[in-house]
């Protein structure tokens, strides 16, 4: 039947069913009615604070929020929809010009705009105090000079700028735009004061993010760069060389915050990476590390060009790059048009860039041999001169850095505390944020000083060792130099291969088997001699080597290793780590330590190695003493009863890999009630999907994360199923807070029913946020405050249950704290129990002998997405086009182990 012109009402009725026939309801119809009888669930909000901590020592501190007082009104801001088009009704998709239009319509009209002062957003809204005299305005705003980054000529072939002719007759580009303003709702200012109560709505949130576009706006007049809620000012002393063509640009972010003491403003230090400014031929060097233009290789600087805007130093026009000519400067022909001298007629005649440069505009050129930008269209080339065009300044470089250029980034932007809160403070000063008209139309006053603070120093739990030896750590550190550990692995049937690393092998082994011995580990020599990689190999593909290496590891009996001591060339980001993390991890089920080691090996050094290869093959470095003998101040709630801890995280691509699949790790506390030991569960999901997609997936049977990690902890904890869930998220916004108690909350209690309908565990969700702005100073020292300290007053939410975690000792640079915010609680955590207790989770990472930045669950849970990320190559890998791969399977042998240590 061809049903391609008929609509569903030419189809014939279906025929009679017979008398002993029951119809099927379709599927859409029982879902339609599954509402009606069984209502939806509440949703659920963020817990509010079940009220303060005091346990800790006092500590008086800064923090860098200043306070903000607002004029009580009953003001309304105004919300209306901008629509910029063309004159010929075309939309403006241009980004950057909005603010152009705007700031010339609220000059031209003023008085047509009630004399309003506006607040507007770059894009599509804009808020006044007080209304507009219509709902819906329209205004016609004419901007002389504007470029485009078309061609700016008359001519109709291609062209490097133009024509002569048209040139004289119009010595500005004048573009007419028509803008609308159509009124969408209005705020009460006072639901600032309602989101300071804790009583947060869809006004309240809306206020503030108006007040945090009046920031934007002003640091968008003063010419910055602006990204979300940080702004760079084009000063080259905010500049620091990266090389490679990058530079590192120190800025700063400010955003209103409502905070238990009122209405705050947060400023902090901010750094974006900018491509620097200056000569195209000069970047291009730099960026390829070559000495000479003829080395550039074209290829990869059409990459790195695409989309950057450059000025023109002939004409001094911008342009945004297309891409490169085809061919070279002196070669690469267009159509010119020309005034006939005798008669004013107008010929059009084919001449390459090179002769209209050098004859019709005078200019010599050094460097014709090279390809020219194309400013243009793919179709109407715009062609100049690659010496004639310099990189504006303040555009961002959206590429990976390379391991040292991020390293120097580190090195070179951060602050001491004190030097940091000079920073900031001086900051504020040059911001002048009361001078802005829409600020003092807001009543709005800021503070000149930080905000002063009570916070507490929680103290250092109890560690213990091998030989029953307990001990506390001094300023979150300790030494496990001559102590045994207190769960120790057997290393034997292992060997040491060489991916033509430089480095003394043989000494290596040597003292790596008396620290091991020092530390309680029993380790066997190498059952054969290393394994050397063969020259020829090392410019192979990086399969090609792990191969050839496992068939020269096959070829040493007895083979067959349990464990492989991996010796690399580079540290970060060498190509054999992948594929050979996979071939080891998912192909043959085989331990690894992979290194790259320092010319020099200490004792120090190989303490941090063994320590991660004993927790790999399942030993255990220290325990907190309270694990194996609960006790009431610290694990209480945990040791009582049956408790899984699970950290989740979910891993991006890299900048620039925007199309690479993401990587969702799920790790959880086995072996209860140690809260220690864990074990992860990774799978990949759409790009950038921040929500985790496999937590429950019931196609016949559960294949989700959440049950992995379920049945690990019934099988290794005694047959025990956990009575109590306590859920560490990471990497989630505030925004998004709601999704994780509704959405990835329910995905988790269906799978636990899946496994039993009758099981109804408690469940806490704490999410940890790394990536803030709030630093803490001492009032009283310049150093950095102590680990162990804990803040949940004057500058934490106004009525959920939130609090920063300084657990770690910051050595260099000024120390972050995370902010901990607890969404869910069905256990029932006083302030002070939650608050010890992740701050023990901070001391039991065994992957070193220092209190961590966040609890050990989310740092595993970053690991194992590292790692497991790197199994496959995602490259030529698109979400629309084909779907997103399934990792592989790791080994039976290594499934259940630390693996990610």
């Amino acid at each position: 039947m061809d049903l391609s012109d008929g609509g569903p009402e030419e189809l014939p009725p279906p025929p009679p069913l017979p008398p002993d026939v029951v119809p099927i309801r379709a599927e859409e119809d029982v879902a339609e009615e599954l509402p009606r009888n069984k209502p939806a669930k509440p949703k659920r909000l963020p817990k509010a604070r079940p009220g303060l901590g005091k346990r800790g020592q006092t500590i008086q501190l800064l923090a860098n929020h200043y306070k903000v007082s607002m004029r009580s009104s009953e003001d309304f801001f105004h919300h209306y929809h901008v629509n910029l088009k063309y004159e010929d009704d075309q939309p403006v998709v241009r980004k950057g010009i909005g603010r152009k239009v705007l700031d010339k319509l609220q000059h031209m009209y003023r008085s047509e705009l009630a004399n309003n002062e506006f607040a507007y957003d770059g894009e599509k809204s804009l808020f006044t105090i007080g209304a507009l005299p219509q709902v819906h305005n329209e205004f016609t705003v004419v901007l002389e000079d504007i470029r485009s980054g078309k061609c700016s000529g008359g001519n109709s072939g291609s062209s490097p700028g133009g024509s002569d002719t048209k040139r004289v007759k119009r010595p500005y580009k004048t573009k007419i735009f028509k803008v609308e303003l159509c009124f969408v709702a209005k705020i009460p200012t006072a639901a600032i004061t309602q989101a300071l109560r804790g009583q947060e709505s869809e006004n309240s949130l809306e206020a503030l993010r108006v007040l945090d576009i009046i920031l934007r706006q002003h640091s968008a007049k003063q010419g910055c760069l602006l990204l979300h809620q940080s702004f760079f000012h084009n000063n080259p002393r905010n500049f620091v060389d990266l090389k490679g063509g990058v530079v590192g640009c120190r800025g700063f972010h400010s955003s209103f915050r409502g905070t238990q003491s009122g209405l705050s403003l947060n400023i902090d230090v901010s750094t974006t990476m900018l491509v620097k400014p200056g000569p195209v031929i000069d970047f291009l060097l730099a960026n390829q590390m070559v000495d000479h233009p003829n080395r550039i290789d074209w290829s990869k600087a059409k990459r790195a060009l695409k989309n950057l805007r450059i000025k023109t130093t002939h004409a001094n026009s911008e342009f945004k790059i297309f891409g490169l000519s085809e061919k070279k400067c002196n070669e690469q022909t267009f159509l010119l048009r020309r005034k006939d001298g005798d008669n004013g007629d107008i010929n059009t005649v084919e001449i390459t860039v090179h002769e209209y440069f050098v004859h019709n505009r005078g200019i010599e050129l050094r460097y014709s041999y090279l390809p020219c930008i194309n400013a243009g269209r793919r179709n109407r080339p715009t062609y100049f001169p690659v010496e004639l065009c310099e990189l504006v300044p303040l555009q961002r470089y959206t590429k990976d850095l390379s391991t040292l250029q991020r390293s120097s980034l580190v090195e070179k932007s951060r602050q001491m505390p004190h030097e940091r809160m000079s920073i900031l403070n001086n900051a504020l000063k040059r911001t002048n944020y009361d001078s802005d008209p829409m600020v003092k139309a807001c009543g709005i006053s800021i503070a000149r000083h930080f905000t002063q603070i009570e916070g507490r120093v929680l103290p250092a739990p109890k560690l213990k060792a091998g030989n029953g030896e307990e001990f506390f750590p001094r300023n979150g550190r300790w030494n496990l130099s001559k102590k045994k550990l207190i769960r120790t692995c057997s290393v034997n049937k292992w060997a040491v291969v060489n991916f033509s690393a430089e480095c003394d092998v043989h000494g290596l082994v040597r003292d790596l088997k008396r620290i091991a011995t020092e530390m309680g580990i029993k380790i066997e020599y190498p059952y054969c001699d290393v394994i050397e990689e063969s020259p020829s190999a090392r410019r192979a593909p990086a399969s090609r080597r792990v191969d050839e290496m496992f068939a020269k590891i096959n070829s040493n009996p007895p083979g067959d290793p349990k464990f492989l001591l991996s010796l690399l060339p580079v540290r970060k980001n060498c190509e054999i780590y992948g594929p050979w993390k996979r071939k080891c991890l998912v192909e043959c089920g085989i331990f690894t330590q992979c290194l790259a080691p320092p010319r020099k090996v200490n004792d120090q050094y190989l303490i941090n190695v063994l320590l991660k290869i004993n927790a790999k093959l399942g030993g255990l470095n220290t325990l907190l003493q309270c694990e194996l003998s609960p006790a009431p101040a610290v694990l209480s709630i945990v040791g009582k009863l049956p408790t899984i801890i699970l950290g989740m995280y979910v891993s991006h691509g890299q900048p620039g890999q925007s199309d690479r699949p993401s990587t969702a790790a799920v790790v959880n506390s086995r072996e209860w009630p140690l809260i220690s030991k864990y074990r992860a569960t990774v799978h990949t999901q759409s790009p950038k999907l921040e929500m985790m997609s496999s937590l429950f997936k019931p196609w016949g049977k559960d294949d989700g994360l959440i049950r992995e990690s379920l049945i690990d902890f019934y099988t290794s904890s005694g047959n025990r199923k956990p009575e109590q869930i306590i859920i560490f998220r990471d990497g989630v916004s505030e925004s998004q807070f709601t999704q994780v108690i509704n959405i990835e909350l329910e995905q988790i209690i269906e799978a636990c029913k899946f496994l039993d309908e009758t099981w109804e565990p408690k469940f806490t969700v704490i999410v940890a946020q790394k990536n803030h702005h709030t630093r803490f100073f001492q009032t009283e020292s310049p150093n950095n405050v102590p680990p162990g300290t804990v803040v949940d007053k004057e500058v934490c939410h106004p009525k959920n249950f939130d609090f920063y975690m300084c657990a770690h000792a910051g050595m260099i640079g000024t120390s972050r704290p995370t902010h901990y915010h607890v969404l869910h609680d069905e256990i029932g955590f006083t302030a002070d129990e939650l608050q010890e207790f992740v701050h023990s989770l901070s001391y039991v990472y065994q992957r070193s002998t220092t209190a961590i930045l966040v609890v050990a669950p989310i740092m595993y849970a970053h690991l194992a997405a590292a790692q497991v990320g790197t199994f496959v190559k995602f490259e030529d890998m698109s979400a629309g086009s084909i779907p997103v791969p399934e990792l592989p399977r790791l080994h039976e042998n290594v499934r259940s182990s630390m693996f990610f240590c």
